[in-house]
Parts: C-alpha cells; sequence; structure tokens
C-alpha cells in the first residue's frame, strides 16, 4: 500500500483525502516511478469540481493528476527505462500519489529539477502543439490570448525563440512580465482589437490560450479560420476554428524531450510558484481558484 491524494464525489477542494491506495504495479511496456513532483493543472481542478464530467466520466475513488517527475523502481516487459533512471512525463495512474505509472517515460536531464520537470508537461506540449498546428514561421507575427498564462508564457518563449513576432494579451498585473519575455503586451477585454491592431502591423496567425470568447474578432483580425486556434474556448466548431486537446492522438508528447533542453539552455522558463507537501493537495487547488497562484503548482509527495 502507498498513500495518494483521492476524491470520491465532486465538490469543494476539500473533498480532496489523503488516502491509502493500492502501489500500482507497471505492466509490459510500464514503469513505475517514485513521484518526486506532481503538477497541478486547472483541469484537475475542474475535474474535481465536477466540471468535465460531460468531458472526463469518472470512476470514484479518483486519483487526479497527470504529470509527474520522479526515479524508476519498477519496470515492465519491454519498457524504455530502467529502474534508477530519473524521469519524467504522463502518467496513466493518477498523479497525486507516492507512485505512478508512466507508458512513455521521458529522460530527466540532470539539470532539470523534478519540480520544473513534472510542472511543464501538459502546458508546455500545449503550447508547443499550438504553435505546431499553425505552422506558424520565422518573421511572421502570432497574436496569443492569454500571454500571462501557463500555457501563453510558454507559447511566446517558443515563438520569439524561433524569431516570430508576438503580441500577447494579458491581464494588467502580468504586462511587464510578458514583455519581459519579448512580446508586445496589450490589456485584455473590451477594445483589445484595437490595442493589437496599434501594436502590430498586422497579424497573421492567431493562438487563444484563455477561451475569453475572442474567437470571432480573431478571425476577422486575420480573415481565416484556418489561421486560428484554441485549446480552451468549446465554441471553436461554431466559428471554423480548430479545437486541440481532447484527442490524444492529436497531441506531441514527443515535444518533452525538446522543451527540457530548452529549458536546460535558458531559452524557456517555466516558473514554479509554490511547491506544497501531497497532504496539502486541497490548499494547493484552493489557492489556484481564488487566483491567487502567479506560475505552476505542484505536489512534493
Amino acid at each position: 500500500m502507498s498513500t495518494a491524494i483521492t476524491f470520491s464525489e465532486y465538490g469543494a477542494p476539500d473533498v480532496l483525502t489523503l488516502s491509502e491506495v493500492e502501489t500500482p504495479q507497471p505492466g509490459p511496456g510500464q514503469v513505475r516511478i517514485r513521484v518526486r513532483a506532481t503538477a497541478v493543472n486547472s483541469i484537475d481542478v475542474r475535474l474535481r469540481a465536477g466540471k468535465m464530467h460531460g468531458f472526463f466520466p469518472v470512476e470514484f475513488p479518483v486519483v487526479p493528476g497527470w504529470d509527474v517527475a520522479g526515479v524508476v523502481d519498477a519496470v515492465g516487459e519491454g519498457a524504455t527505462a530502467s529502474i534508477g533512471d530519473e524521469v519524467f512525463g504522463v502518467a496513466s495512474v493518477g498523479g497525486y500519489s507516492q507512485y505512478a505509472l508512466l507508458d512513455q517515460p521521458v529522460e530527466k536531464p540532470e539539470k532539470l529539477s523534478f519540480e520544473t520537470a513534472a510542472a511543464m508537461v501538459t502546458v508546455g506540449e500545449a503550447a508547443y502543439r499550438a504553435l505546431r498546428h499553425l505552422g506558424v514561421k520565422e518573421g511572421r507575427t502570432l497574436l496569443i490570448h492569454g500571454a500571462g498564462g501557463s500555457v501563453g508564457t510558454i507559447a511566446v518563449q517558443l515563438a520569439v525563440v524561433r524569431g516570430i513576432t508576438v503580441v500577447g494579451t494579458v491581464a494588467e498585473q502580468d504586462i511587464e512580465r510578458v514583455t519581459g519575455l519579448g512580446a508586445m503586451a496589450v490589456l485584455y477585454g473590451e477594445g483589445w482589437v484595437e490595442r493589437v491592431m496599434a501594436a502590430a502591423d498586422g497579424v497573421d496567425f492567431v493562438f487563444d490560450a484563455c477561451g475569453a470568447g475572442v474567437l470571432p474578432d480573431s478571425v476577422a483580425l486575420v480573415g481565416d479560420a484556418g489561421k486560428v486556434i484554441t485549446i480552451a474556448d468549446p465554441s471553436a466548431q461554431q466559428h471554423s476554428v480548430r479545437f486541440t486537446g481532447m484527442d490524444p492522438a492529436d497531441r506531441f508528447p514527443q515535444a518533452l524531450p525538446l522543451l527540457a533542453d530548452l529549458i536546460v539552455a535558458g531559452k524557456v522558463d517555466v516558473p514554479v510558484w509554490r511547491a506544497y507537501p501531497l497532504a496539502e493537495a486541497a490548499q494547493a487547488h484552493a489557492d489556484i481558484e481564488a487566483g491567487r497562484s502567479q506560475g505552476k503548482v505542484v505536489l512534493l509527495p
């Protein structure tokens, strides 16, 4: 037996409970890791609150969490990592736990911390995937809605590294930070189109990472729905915009080692705002829901 965070009903953060669970055993091709860090993502918060019920039906009790980093302590037949390896990736069994299973473990560079490795998995892959699907080339201009968020800030950095001009819509408190990443930051909300047009000499592509109802104006701005993508607005189909993220086949797990190398090289930064003991998962969720977090949140089992 081992410990994990579980919930047996949808509700407020206090439904999260430190529980004893069966220690998972690796199957063919899998590895089991002793988890050193697991990321808390907004989807975890929505899942716990019951807001994802139509998309992710669950069987209680649930061990939430996907993004983990740790040390391999058991391997299944044909696994691609060995006992003692430091790895990270997407857990196939809940990540808010002492032990997790990985189908596709990614080697963690020595200079990459466990906390950062776990923190960047979902948000880094999402940012990479959106830019990949859009096919934005050097010298073009990309508008990122929600550039101050966890996905948006990574997308800004990836685009800047590639020689792409970036305009980002952000909250007022994020203007200085996003500008420091190399983007032209403008306030989100009413009048954003005019502010973007004043900041940039035209926009070629749009990445919506916030889901704040910006798709109609974004399509009008670039003149082609095929040049707009969202990871956050379920109304995408109504505007002929591509929604990416729900289909696992749509993702790019091969982005993870590339992102790890960029972080180690100092070209991409994934700030971890706070690390909580595993037993304080409810507080971590409460802080995210209250908008207190300024960067990624991780749990330390």
